[in-house]
């Protein structure tokens, strides 16, 4: 029954998020609001609300394990995974944004600023704030870059806006996602409990590889449809949302205990696929072979997340 709930609320949680997704863009250009700010701030923060809701309810549940590999866990996957897909399935890849030189080192930076803050074993509310002061201040790069960008066709949008239904589907959404990541947290616990593995196991896999589900939607999507800057966009800016976002906000709701040396595997794995990413980008390396280079990192990912499972011990 735990499984069938899971999939429910996963469910939900993706439903959810599409709405606020599609609304909080509307809004956006309801606003004036650019299409390139858009795209790298309220596509990738709307598909890291999955996370997001889940790492919440896992702090207030008090599984910080779960709260923490959750994000750690779409990391990796929408690098090594979506990433790779995207490399993979985009017919032309040509984006003409210099993702190295403005970009890259965004995905870097938290993550190291992320790995000092747990080397005393946990995520304080200092450190949540600071965290979120560093998105803050991507969000200002991004802003101060997209100046004199304009919007296509913004008076046809206008016309056919309307507040109340856009009001509405972002309340909806909302309510899906929240009950949506309750019961994700608490059956996958469930799971864990039942298949004797780690709640880091059951977040790092199973809730961060269904978190992670729209951000591979919108990104295949974008690649598909020739939109490369928008996928690689979501996915830098996802990442960035993940680490100083969603763990940000969830240590805010209760700190997050963490020892770096127990999941060393995983946090490493996670640097190295941030560190490829900048590689390719630097080099421009947008190719088929770079995308099966990602999967070997994504077929390691998960050998060592096997071998885990029938050696991790539940820790309280």
């Amino acid at each position: 029954m735990d499984f069938v709930i899971f999939i429910l609320a996963m469910g939900g949680l993706i439903f959810g998020s599409d709405f606020i997704i599609n609304e909080s863009e509307r809004i956006a250009l309801r606003f004036n609001i650019s299409e390139f700010v858009i795209g790298s701030t309220l596509i990738a923060i709307g598909t890291s609300l999955p996370e997001m809701a889940a790492s919440v309810a896992a702090s207030l549940d008090n599984k910080p394990e779960i709260a923490i590999a959750n994000a750690v866990g779409s990391n990796i996957l929408n690098i090594t995974l979506v990433l790779a897909i995207v490399f993979i399935v985009a017919k032309r890849f040509t984006p003409e944004r210099d993702f190295f030189a403005k970009d890259s080192i965004w995905a870097l930076i938290p993550i190291l600023i992320f790995l000092l803050m747990g080397v005393d074993g946990v995520i304080s509310k200092f450190d949540a704030i600071l965290l979120l002061f560093l998105m803050f201040a991507y969000l200002l790069f991004l802003i101060q870059d997209s100046k004199g960008l304009s919007i296509k066709n913004i008076d046809e949008f206008r016309e056919n806006f309307s507040w109340i239904k856009s009001i509405t589907l972002l309340i909806v959404g909302f309510i899906f996602v929240i009950i949506g990541a309750h019961f994700a947290v608490d059956s996958a616990s469930n799971i864990a409990v039942r298949f004797g593995v780690s709640d880091w196991i059951i977040g790092v896999v199973l809730i961060s590889f269904g978190t992670s589900l729209p951000e591979l939607v919108v990104s295949v999507s974008a690649a598909i449809k020739g939109k490369v800057d928008m996928a690689i966009g979501n996915i830098i800016g996802s990442n960035l949302a993940n680490i100083t976002m969603v763990i940000g906000i969830a240590a805010l709701a209760g700190e997050l205990k963490i020892s770096l040396l127990t999941y060393a595997f995983d946090l490493s794995l996670m640097t190295a696929a941030t560190l490829m990413l900048i590689f390719i980008t630097a080099n421009k390396l947008y190719s088929r072979p770079a995308g099966i280079s990602l999967l070997i990192l994504l077929g390691l990912f998960m050998q060592n997340t096997v071998n885990q499972m029938g050696t991790t011990p539940i820790l309280p």
